[in-house]
């Protein structure tokens, strides 16, 4: 998936034009070209070789893509790290992955003296050539493997769906560590495109980013934030991309309103895309992409597990950790989403991780379900929902409402419950918090919320 040809060519074709702009500075395409060169001959002096695991952590997200450009140009693998682990953590998580090589500090800006001819770019599209961190929210995070084309190969698939092309600004704001954040950033680099990487979410910082800002690549819940500055900027975002969890109708339709199409997406990091939705009619599959919902025995509700085959799948866990990944001898993968029965030429209605549905004596709850109804709730800024032991029915759901330090009343959750749910999806337990616990992505943190639960949190409190 490293863009590094490209990014060379588009520097011979347009050396002026601002590749990439972060929090302490920019590239145009021609110093980016030239960093990255440079980075590539002390990689290799350092024993970067073609399969070398090269681990990036870096706070700079310009930086982080210098090395990312610069492993490539090596024929090495680049695997970006969270710069905001500690340093406990940080080890315990390498530990686990077969890292050769550690960037730590920004690559030399020069070549060594000693330096040998420029490396060869003789790119293949079997190349093991990009690594990144699984989004899960506590435990030991997973590296992803891919292959040059699992990803390389949807771009054009994108830009014709989207319309994005060289002329456009792509802001990414979200940290690369993510895959969708780190997918966007070397989108907008192969394309020709300028990417915005602020290096996090920072909702004060949109104004300022969306003067410029033609198309955006986000999770769905940070939308509203952007349209919020989208109407103090009054810039030429055209489109917003979406992917990571679903998108609410009312989200899409003020987009629209605003001027800005919206394409949504489901997908897996361990998947990439599996199905897109471009005007509000649902989920339909990537292109490439063949959907399968298959009976799934423990499933319920009369769900059945999504099975994906396509080029863009990863080819696994570094190292060989177990992880959702399964594969089947046909060249089916799955992560045990949660999907409605499904038949070619219908949408895909994704209902939620396997792993996270709560049985509730015989019924199996969706909390994806539950959340979308709460969500609606007066005084719901946010919601988790999660599976609490119970001695009798083995679990029974718990709400963990994010208020944002505002009022919400527990009637007014149960009348919305009863309204929308059915009996066995009714929360039993109620709590909040001012702010949950999320991820890299910006997505709700569900096992950590779940284990902060546990262990009596007083952040999270009961709700009277």
């Amino acid at each position: 998936m490293p863009v590094a040809a490209q990014v060379l060519r588009h520097a011979q074709a347009n050396p002026a034009r601002l590749a990439v702009q972060g929090p302490y500075g920019g590239l145009d395409y021609a110093a980016l070209a030239r960093r990255a060169r440079a980075g590539a001959h002390h990689l290799a002096a350092r024993g970067a070789r073609p399969g070398t695991l090269v681990a990036i952590s870096l706070a700079d997200p310009v930086e982080q893509l210098v090395a990312v450009l610069a492993a490539d140009l090596a024929r090495a693998t680049p695997l970006l790290c969270d710069p905001a682990w500690p340093a406990a953590r940080r080890a315990r998580i390498m530990a686990a992955v077969p890292a050769a090589l550690h960037v730590a500090e920004p690559l030399p800006a020069a070549p060594p003296e000693r330096a040998d001819a420029p490396p060869e770019i003789a790119p293949c599209p079997d190349d093991l050539a990009w690594a990144n961190f699984s989004s899960g929210s506590t435990g030991r995070p997973r590296a992803v493997i891919r292959t040059r084309a699992s990803w390389l190969g949807s771009f054009p698939h994108l830009n014709a769906i989207t319309g994005i092309g060289p002329g456009d600004v792509l802001l990414v704001p979200g940290p690369l560590v993510s895959s969708l954040y780190g997918f966007a950033a070397v989108h907008a680099l192969a394309t020709g495109a300028t990417a915005l990487v602020p290096g996090r979410w920072s909702p004060g910082t949109l104004p300022d980013l969306l003067r410029t800002a033609t198309a955006v690549h986000l999770v769905p819940n940070h939308l509203p934030a952007v349209l919020d500055a989208l109407a103090e900027a009054r810039g030429p975002l055209r489109v917003a991309i979406a992917g990571g969890a679903h998108l609410p109708a009312e989200t899409r339709a003020r987009a629209e309103a605003a001027g800005v199409r919206v394409v949504a997406y489901y997908g897996a990091t361990e998947l990439s895309f599996v199905a897109v939705d471009a005007d509000g009619t649902g989920l339909r599959p990537f292109p490439g992409v063949e959907i399968e919902v298959r009976p799934h025995p423990e499933a319920g509700h009369g769900l059945g597990e999504v099975w994906v085959r396509s080029p863009w799948l990863s080819s696994g866990y570094a190292g060989g950790v177990p992880g959702p990944l399964r594969a089947d001898a046909g060249g089916w993968m799955t992560v045990g989403d949660l999907a409605e029965p499904y038949r070619p030429g219908e949408p895909l209605r994704v209902r939620g991780r396997g792993d996270g549905a709560i049985q509730v004596g015989g019924a199996t709850v969706v909390p994806e379900d539950v959340e979308a109804v709460l969500r609606r709730a007066p005084g719901v800024r946010d919601v988790v929902v999660v599976g609490a032991p119970h001695p009798r029915l083995g679990a029974v759901v718990a709400a963990v409402i994010e208020t944002g330090g505002g009022p919400v009343r527990r009637a007014a959750l149960e009348a919305a419950a009863r309204d929308g749910l059915d009996p066995a999806q009714r929360p039993r337990r109620w709590y909040v918090t001012p702010a949950l616990p999320r991820t890299p992505t910006g997505k709700p943190a569900r096992a950590l919320v779940a284990s902060r639960l546990a262990d009596g949190d007083p952040a999270i409190e009961p709700l009277a």
